[in-house]
């Protein structure tokens, strides 16, 4: 028996009343431990917040010294190692890991913070300059806080002199991501002193680039000045456009002529006779005067000796005030009282501007182009040619534009031809002008991406041997193409084939063979419409016009691309401005441009597949009102159109292959033409080609698939090719369908339907009817089998 079961109840309430105590005194010692650690995790929050807090403000104790003080020659992106310690002293550091690099995310910005204030702490003599802390904390950022880092040291290489500053600080700048009055003002902060009183007498340029350019012309000027002072007065001082510039000019452009072709702008009144010796703008050949042209960067205006200026009998005006000429070393060496009128120049080639010199007497060259001249038209130049390659963008828009033709050719422009078009659309001529479908268009959110496959680069093509007719044709074709600006000299890596297929009038069509590069270009997905589509759209109309535009993918090729359209020529290698037809994207870029000018008017009255616009109406009224808006619309977007091959206010009109008339569709009879005199295939492609014609207007013809299906069987690789008595019959069957098949009628989808329909086990057949209101028949509106 269990002793506890015979003990007095007194034992036993003993017993539970130590039980209960010592319960008793665990509970206290736990709650006092609790609230130990509750006291000792606000103290170390409190001590966080206070670290914190401290290392803010040194961190904008820090911002403000090194705002203050100029860094000179530091480098163009942020150390990539920590900066060299300060030798140790004799008080050995503690030896801790660096903080785990920081990439910009809020919830961990305070423990890097902390942590690298710590690490400071610990190692006073490693980090013994400001800088050094600078350069640790950025060498320790990642991704967009390394960005960040880097714009703010880069900006520092700003506040270097002008005679220092290189050729990259406007690049650096420009990565820094700040405004451009933030790096003009972060620039003008750090020149010394006597730049910028200088600067006070010149209106300041809006961009970096131009600033930096301004203040290192300040800059060499008053270094000039100095060295005269220096040296004495010069013996025979140049011209500051002859002198040779200090090596610290990177830019400059020494000893650099072409030839340049002057003419005197037309000014006067019609039936007025020219100066003799000088030729109007308008004229092709005649009295130009061709010369060499030197091109100084150091040049702040454009100059022409008085001795040509008195040869060409260029008419002068005189200057608001005379302006001195100084030399380098600041000597004067004369006075500018007058300027030329405008004069036409035209510059190697296809450079066509008008320009207005100064006329300095004792300049010893004729004509000098001044620095403006150079930021303004930006010649690329291989130096190692002296040849000119190509010109800023603002040139393709006006200077190569209005580019004068080859002197063998005539230079008239011709209104547009508007022989066969209403006079209800003369107003809108210049839609229909030539010559400005030809000119380069400008850049817009519709321009050709070409966007290539990840791991692949444009393929270099053969150069394609070329007939004597054909090489006319290419020379041409790239002189022309050069002068309006369309292609222009490349150096790209690439360069497709480049050949030549016969017209169907025996002329010459230019193609390139960009298969190779469509096969590594991503492809763009825009939908073009469905033909069938168009007819659905159509019901009610009674009048039709047909657009086709001129140079339809004349696009411009996006800002960047321009290098993979390459090609290769026997005499050059060029790459394109502008859309050329071949590029795989082309299509969809089109159609989305078209769709985007039209998108209001689209399946109302208008109907668009690619360079195709059909406009259709119930009255002549309603109908001159939607030709003008689509016109218009169209001029507003450098859209144009061919005349010569527009149909302006028919009742029927051949559109894609199609008759489309009031409530009726029929095949087009050449079309079917062409399937009746399609003589017996002799091979599977040729059969596949013949099927894929017919297979066009298969909805003309009652059961089509099962009277092709014999020649569908041929087209099987698993099969031999065998023409047998039953190809023949199903090939002279299908042609008889196509002379005998019924005009469509337009569904209307108001009025009720009949649809018959006929299956067997090897096919299945129906036809869409409607009962005419004419004659109150039935009329196939589709076959379908």
């Amino acid at each position: 028996m269990d002793p506890a079961h015979t003990a007095s109840p007194e034992l036993r309430l003993e017993r539970v009343e130590n039980i209960l105590q010592r319960h008793e005194a665990l509970f206290a010692s736990t709650a006092a431990e609790v609230r130990q650690a509750t006291v000792t995790q606000q103290q170390a929050a409190a001590n966080q917040e206070q670290t914190l807090a401290a290392l803010a403000s040194q961190i904008q104790q820090l911002t403000a010294v090194l705002s203050q003080n100029m860094v000179q020659n530091l480098p163009a992106t942020a150390p990539a190692a920590v900066l060299q310690p300060t030798p140790p002293g004799p008080v050995s550091e503690p030896q801790i890991g660096a903080p785990e690099r920081y990439a910009g995310n809020p919830e961990i910005c305070n423990p890097f913070i902390t942590n690298c204030s710590i690490l400071f702490a610990l190692q006073p003599h490693t980090f013994a300059s400001e800088e050094a802390k600078v350069a640790f904390t950025i060498n320790h950022l990642t991704g967009r806080a390394r960005l960040w880092g880097t714009a703010e040291w880069n900006v520092k290489l700003l506040l270097a002199a002008p005679s220092e500053t290189s050729l990259l600080s406007s690049g650096r700048a420009r990565q820094s991501k700040w405004n451009t009055e933030a790096q003009c003002d972060a620039y003008l902060q750090g020149l010394e002193e006597y730049v910028k009183d200088e600067l006070v007498s010149y209106d300041l340029p809006a961009t970096l680039d131009e600033l930096i350019e301004l203040t290192r012309r300040v800059d060499r000027r008053i270094q000039a000045r100095r060295e005269e002072r220096r040296r004495g007065r010069f013996r025979h001082p140049l011209p500051t456009q002859f002198r040779a510039v200090p090596e610290r000019n990177a830019s400059v452009i020494k000893d650099t002529t072409y030839v340049c072709t002057v003419d005197k702008t037309d000014t006067s009144s019609p039936g007025v006779q020219q100066k003799p010796g000088l030729t109007s703008s308008k004229a092709c050949t005649g009295g130009s005067h061709s010369l060499a042209v030197f091109i100084d960067s150091g040049a702040n205006v454009s100059i022409i000796n008085e001795e040509l200026a008195q040869q060409l009998e260029i008419e002068r005006v005189p200057l608001p005030q005379p302006v001195p000429a100084n030399a380098l070393d600041g000597h004067l060496l004369g006075t500018v009282t007058h300027q030329t009128v405008p004069v036409q120049m035209l510059l190697s080639g296809n450079h066509h501007e008008t320009i207005m010199f100064h006329i300095l007497d004792s300049l010893r060259i004729p004509l000098i182009l001044e620095y403006p001249w150079l930021r303004r038209h930006n010649p690329h130049i291989d130096w190692a040619t002296g040849a000119i390659l190509g010109w800023s963008s603002a040139c393709h828009q006006v200077c190569l534009k209005q580019a004068s033709a080859p002197q063998s050719r005539p230079c008239t422009t011709l209104a547009p031809d508007l022989m066969g078009v209403p006079p209800e659309y003369h107003d809108f001529r210049e839609v229909f002008s030539k010559a400005k479908a030809t000119s380069l268009p400008p850049h817009r959110p519709y321009d050709c991406a070409i966007d290539l496959l990840p791991g692949t680069s444009p393929p270099r093509g053969r150069l394609y041997s070329l007939s004597a007719p054909e090489r006319k044709a290419m020379e041409d074709y790239s002189n022309d193409s050069l002068a309006a600006g369309i292609i222009r000299p490349s150096s790209s890596p690439a360069g497709a084939g480049f050949f030549f297929v016969d017209k169907k009038d025996k002329s010459l069509r230019p193609c390139i063979d960009y298969r190779g590069l469509n096969d590594i270009t991503m492809k763009n997905r825009y939908p073009l419409p469905l033909i069938s589509s168009a007819f659905e759209v159509l019901e009610g109309a009674t009048i039709f016009t047909k657009l086709d535009l001129r140079n339809a993918y004349h696009l411009r090729i996006r800002e960047g691309d321009e290098w993979k359209t390459a090609f290769n020529t026997p005499t050059g290698h060029y790459e394109y401005l502008v859309m050329p037809f071949g590029l795989t994207n082309a299509p969809a870029v089109f159609q989305a441009l078209v769709n985007d000018v039209l998108r209001d008017m689209l399946n109302k009255h208008v109907f668009v597949y690619l360079d195709d616009i059909l406009i259709f109406s119930k009255t002549k009224e309603d109908h001159i009102h939607h030709v003008q808006g689509v016109l218009q619309r169209l001029l507003e977007n450098l859209l144009f159109v061919k005349a010569e091959k527009c149909e302006f206010h028919a009742p029927s009109v051949s559109f894609l292959g199609y008759i489309v008339g009031q409530g009726s569709i029929q095949m087009d009879p050449a079309k079917v033409s062409a399937v009746t005199a399609w003589p017996v295939p002799d091979s599977r492609k040729q059969l596949q080609r013949f099927l894929g014609f017919a297979n066009f207007y298969r909805c003309f013809i009652r059961v089509y698939s099962t009277v092709a299906a014999p020649l569908t069987a041929l087209t099987s690789s698993k099969v031999p090719f065998s023409w047998s008595s039953a190809a023949t019959y199903a090939f002279q069957t299908l042609k008889n369908r196509f002379t005998s098949a019924p005009i469509l009628r337009m569904p209307d989808p108001k009025r009720q339907f009949v649809v018959e329909v006929d299956a067997s086990d090897v096919g299945v057949g129906a036809v869409l009817s409607q009962l005419a209101t004419d004659d109150q028949k039935l009329h196939p509106c589709t076959f379908f089998s």
